[in-house]
This record gives C-alpha cells, structure tokens and sequence, in this order.
C-alpha cells in the first residue's frame, strides 16, 4: 500500500472502520428500536388506558411530548459528551464508560412495567447516555483518516450513515413484533442486549482505533475567546456611540491578547453555526415521524396488499430502508449526473434542496391528516411515500451536516463542533414539546390540532427556506481536514 510521502494517495479504509460500523448499527437498533414502540405505549398505558376516544387528543399530545423531550435531552448531551472527550477523557474512553451505562438504561426500562416514575428513569439514563456518545462517534469516525487517506471520508461517512440506518430498517420491524406477541417487558429489553452487543463490538477494536489524547482545558478556548471578543465589541461599541475614539475594533483587540489559530478556530465555529442555524426547524419535522406520524398511523388503513398488513409503529422502518437505498443512488449517480451538467452539488446547496422537500413531504401528511379529520381511513401507502421523501430529505440535510460539522472545524474543536449541530436536533424537538404541551394542557396551540398541526409546521418551515435562500450564498466556507497546518483549504464560494 503506497502512501503520501511517495505521492500516491492510500485506498484502504483504516482497520478500525469495520468496528465502529458494526458498533452503529448495534446501537441504532436498540436506540430506534426503543423509540418504534414508545410513544404508542405511553399513549395508551400511561395517558389513556381506558381507550376513552374524548381523551385521545391530550393522550398523543402528553405522549408526543414526553417523546420530544426524551429527544431533546439525548441531542442536548452530545454537548457535555464531546466537551469530556475533547478536554478530559478522549473520545474512546467516553464511548466505552457510557455504552455500559446505556445498557443498564435499557435494563431499567424492561423492568418498569406500567410504573411511569421508573420508566422515566430509564428514559432519562438512555437519552443521557445516549447522547454522551454520540459526538464522539461521528467525530471518531473522522479521526481514523489523515491527509493520505482523506479522500475516501466522503465515502465513509456515507457507509456511517448507511449503518445508523441498518440498525433503523431492522428495529422497527421486529420490536413492534415482539411487543405484540411478548409484551413490553421483552420489547424494550432486547434493544438492551442489542446496546451490550455494541459496547462489546467496540471495545473489541480498541487496539486498532486512532485514538486522539484529550487537549485539556486550554485558556484559548472558544468560550474564552468569543467572551472576550463580545466585551471588546461592547467597549468598542459604547464608545463610538458617545462620539469618543473607540481603538481597535474588536477582533483587533483580541488578536492582541490570542494567537492567530484560536481567533481561527472561534471564527470557524461562527461560520458553521451559520449553516447550523437553519437546522433546528428541519429536526423540529422531521422527528415527528417518530411520535405524531406513528400516531396518525395508527387510524390508517394498514393494509399493503391482500392480506398483508403492517403495524402501526412498523411504517417507519421505510424511511431508514429508503435511506440505506438512495444513499447510493445519490452518490454515485444523482450527484455526478448533475456535477457533469455543470450544476455544482455544495454542502448548502444540499442542506437548501432537503429543506424544500421536507417541506414537501409534510403537505401530503397534512393532506392525510384531513382526509383523517374527516373521518376518512386513508391507505397507509400515502404516509408510505412520505416516508420516502422523508429519506431523501435526511441524505441531503443530515449526512452533509454530520460531514459539513467534521470538515468544517479545527482538530481541537471536532467533537464539539457535532455536538453544536446536534444542539439544533434537540432545540427543533424542544420546540415541538412545547407545542404539545400546549395542546395537552388547552394552551394557545391547541386551535392547532388534527390537519392545522401540520400545516402550522409547514408555515413555519416556508419562512426558513425563504431566508435561507437568502442568506446561503454570502456564507463563506473553510476545510480543515487531517493535520491543521497541512490541511486548511479555502473555498471562495458556498453556492
């Protein structure tokens, strides 16, 4: 295998990949499996056990908002997972000490039975837990590739992705199963031998990972240098507003105190949460196919043909399958099909496209949902193609972003640069607990119920493509890729 230093670049994939996909796909079918089977099951065990019909709306709505908030607690500790990995522990052992939590996690939840204190207790292990890893695994993707092998990212993170996605396809399928031919107890207990499956798959590649030490808490931080950079821009501010000399405007004042790399570095956070920025309302859609969709399915006809019929937490296993599909598809054909016509294929370029079609996908669920309101029982093919341009979507938005997060940061910001973007994730589905909230609780959301909860949504998200439209194109991009020094590329244009 020839390598950089005599001009040819490497084609192997590292060792270590084969651990960390095995890894994901055991991972994302004991998380996706415990989420095909929750909300149904909290609707009806904890909030409506009677089947009273007068009781279903504030049911879905309480259960779609204990939904988003476990959601939005495990996209929140990505936050403190990859600060942990990136200062103290290293992302290696965070992923280990906290996959043997998750596990546990799981074991509280198969023990619950119909007590909602210890089922939340598991909830809140597994989303703690569950978000503490998940930075770091992205992150640690990137790590295994230098600058000899830097080509071959793009195609692993699509494999990374393609894995989550596995572990999605199969959870849904078999979990809804086995709650209903063996209860709950077992349902939400396999997704936890799936977890310690996992913990093992990884810790049996440990020898062969490239395992980045943690930098410390260093003084030249992100936090310390936008704070001191906000106070100058203050001072400086204040001062040209009362008509006295102002002195050195703000980011001047501060390259006096930080060396260049840091104001790098905290201009390069800046930059990416610009394109961040306009993630959290595609999270705050797309997650309801995991609460409300699963929901709506339940009053769909749920027939495929002839006599095959899916259950309703079953539906959703189209989106990861499609996703495992079109991934491919996108790659290899779409994408170099419109590079060859001269249509150039951006990271935003992409990010804007996704947004357009979830949009798109959210009409014909609100259509859906009025044929519903109208006492209609609509075939579950309708929901099934919503699905389908739901993957499509998540190619464009979420496997950019995942790549867009790693390439786009300095070495010493990777982890928390993926945990910023799955910050959005977890405000976009703070936002919908909110607003589920408000409808259990008779609250000003709730004239929004049946058909005008989806269309709500879809205002909402026509407002974002709108100023992303623009905005996208003055958003300025830099690489960072293997070695910083070695590796900082500049892009004059995000179009």
């Amino acid at each position: 295998m020839a390598d950089i230093q005599n001009g040819v670049m490497k084609s192997r994939m590292p060792r270590s990949v084969p651990y960390i996909i095995g890894n994901e796909i055991a991972e994302r079918f004991s998380f996706y499996g415990l989420r095909s089977i929750m909300v149904t099951y909290m609707a009806v065990t904890f909030f409506n056990p009677t089947l009273n019909p007068a009781l279903n709306v504030e049911a879905d709505a309480k259960a779609n908002e204990m939904s988003h908030l476990f959601v939005t607690l495990a996209y929140f500790m990505p936050l403190l997972g990859g600060i942990m990995a990136d200062w103290f522990l290293g992302k290696y052992r965070v992923i280990l000490y906290v996959s043997i939590l998750y596990t546990i996690g799981h074991f509280v939840l198969s023990i619950s039975g119909s007590n909602f204190t210890i089922f939340s207790t598991g909830l809140i292990i597994i989303a703690c837990c569950a978000g503490g890893i998940k930075s770091c695994v992205s992150a640690n993707v990137g790590d295994q590739f230098d600058k000899s092998n830097e080509h071959l990212l793009s195609k692993v993170y699509g494999w990374f992705y393609m894995s989550i996605n596995t572990g999605g396809t199969l959870a849904p399928l078999f979990i809804p199963l086995l709650k209903q031919y063996y209860g709950p107890g077992i349902a939400f207990g396999v997704p936890g031998i799936l977890m310690a499956l996992a913990t093992i798959i990884f810790w049996l590649g440990r020898k062969k990972y490239v395992k980045v030490p943690p930098a410390g808490i260093k003084k030249e931080n992100f936090v310390t240098v936008s704070f001191y950079a906000l106070m100058k821009f203050s001072v400086y501010s204040v001062k040209k507003l009362f008509g006295r000399k102002p002195g050195p405007k703000a980011w001047d004042a501060v390259a006096a105190k930080y060396s260049a790399r840091s104001i790098d570095g905290t201009k390069a956070v800046y930059r990416v949460l610009a394109v961040f920025a306009f993630t959290p309302i595609y999270w705050a859609l797309w997650d309801q196919n995991l609460s409300e969709w699963l929901l709506q399915a339940t009053r769909l006809d749920l027939t495929l043909v002839g006599n095959l019929k899916l259950l309703p937490e079953q539906v959703n296993f189209v989106n990861p399958l499609f996703l495992v599909l079109l991934i491919p598809v996108f790659n290899s054909v779409l994408f170099p099909f419109l590079e060859k016509r001269g249509i150039k294929v951006s990271p935003l370029r992409k990010i804007g496209a996704g947004l357009v079609i979830i949009a798109l996908c959210f009409v014909i669920i609100a259509l859906l949902q009025q044929r519903i309101d109208a006492g209609g029982h609509p075939s579950v093919w309708w929901q099934i193609l919503a699905y389908i341009l739901l993957a499509a979507s998540e190619i464009l938005v979420s496997v950019t972003c995942l790549e867009y997060a790693y390439t786009h940061s300095p070495k010493s910001m990777k982890s928390t640069m993926s945990a910023l973007y799955l910050l959005g994730i977890s405000l976009g589905n703070y936002f919908d607990s909110l607003v589920n909230k408000s409808i259990a609780n008779k609250g000003f959301f709730s004239q929004y119920t049946g058909a005008k909860y989806y269309w709500l949504f879809i205002g909402i998200i026509s407002g974002f493509i709108v100023l992303y439209l623009l905005v996208a194109k003055s958003l300025p991009e830099k690489k960072y890729i293997g070695e910083e020094t070695a590796a900082e590329i500049d892009v004059n244009s995000a179009q």
